[in-house]
């Protein structure tokens, strides 16, 4: 079966590659902030970047881990950095979008730059191996038994893995909790240990923990060709694809012609028939949102996103 991939042309590398006054960049590492603690998808998608960075353009791609409050606090720190082009920071969604819809944290979405997106993961149920529950519907029985028992833990409070448990609890009918952690990485030995009953992730933790998880239903629009077994929510009866996009942002102060040559290099990585590969091996789906189509992206994202947030109470 083949993998669901998201192609949107880029249309701008000639242009920017060709400025001269970027013919030099990256002339030392650039940093790549990540907004979650290591060991989760954007840390690990970030890590299979690096060594093509390095191969491409010359240079190291410094990954810094800057995690707290769901990823806010390095999202709101990033319009502090220099707009030089040495400094980036992974972006996810649906998170910037919902956290400022609260009004707790510091930054607003039209404060992140975007400049590329490259691969999203669909929402996935996921509990250990032992658990009890085997299937979808085992999950809905006990959760319709025991209202409120049945506790998922998730990355970060107003992210996708927040969201979607919301939407669970919405489509099955059930009530069940959402236990909040810093990242995918920090919730494995909560869920691997019986802690929790499960975690409301995504498909590359259970890739991860194969052996020790196991997968009980995922948001893609067809089987993902990794889990054949495992049958998506549209199949279960849930109008449900979605899950979490990850990319590329920069501090406002940067010049629209770095911006676009930060994207075009970001996509050329993405391009890579090799780091295609790793990537899809590790269980992520691939996109390619370059900064050119990205103010008609967001808006879209957006109005899907407003949905989730009335299911929140984050909107009317």
């Amino acid at each position: 079966m083949k993998r669901r991939e998201f192609l949107v042309a880029g249309g701008t590398l000639a242009m920017s590659l060709s400025l001269p006054a970027r013919a030099a960049f990256p002339e030392k590492p650039v940093r790549y902030y990540i907004a979650f603690a290591p060991g989760g998808e954007s840390d690990v998608a970030a890590r299979l970047q690096q060594p093509y960075f390095r191969k491409k353009f010359g240079q190291e791609l410094i990954v810094d881990s800057k995690p707290g409050a769901g990823g806010a606090l390095a999202w709101s720190q990033l319009n502090t950095f220099p707009g030089d082009g040495y400094t980036v920071m992974g972006t996810n969604l649906p998170h910037i979008v919902l956290q400022p819809l609260e009004g707790n944290v510091q930054y607003k979405t039209e404060d992140i730059t975007n400049i590329h997106f490259f691969q999203y993961t669909p929402d996935a149920i996921i509990v250990r191996a032992e658990s009890p529950l085997k299937t979808y519907q085992d999950l809905v029985a006990a959760a319709k038994a025991n209202p409120g028992k049945l506790n998922f833990a998730g990355s970060g409070t107003n992210s996708a893995n927040h969201a979607a448990h919301e939407r669970l609890n919405n489509l099955a009918g059930i009530k069940t909790q959402y236990v909040a952690f810093k990242g995918t990485g920090d919730l494995v030995a909560s869920l691997i240990g019986g802690h929790v009953d499960g975690a409301m992730s995504y498909s590359p933790l259970a890739l991860q923990q194969k052996g020790k998880a196991r997968m009980l239903a995922v948001a893609s629009e067809k089987r993902l060709e990794l889990f054949p077994d495992v049958p998506t929510f549209r199949e279960l009866g849930l109008d449900w694809v979605d899950g979490a996009i990850r990319g590329i942002g920069v501090p406002k102060s940067t010049p629209e012609d770095l911006r676009k040559k930060l994207s075009d290099m970001f996509s050329e990585i993405n391009r890579d028939p090799e780091f295609r590969k790793q990537m899809l091996d590790n269980g992520f789906e691939l996109m390619d949102i370059t900064y050119d189509k990205m103010p008609a992206f967001m808006e879209e994202r957006k109005k899907i996103y407003l949905g989730t947030a009335k299911l929140m109470g984050l909107a009317k």
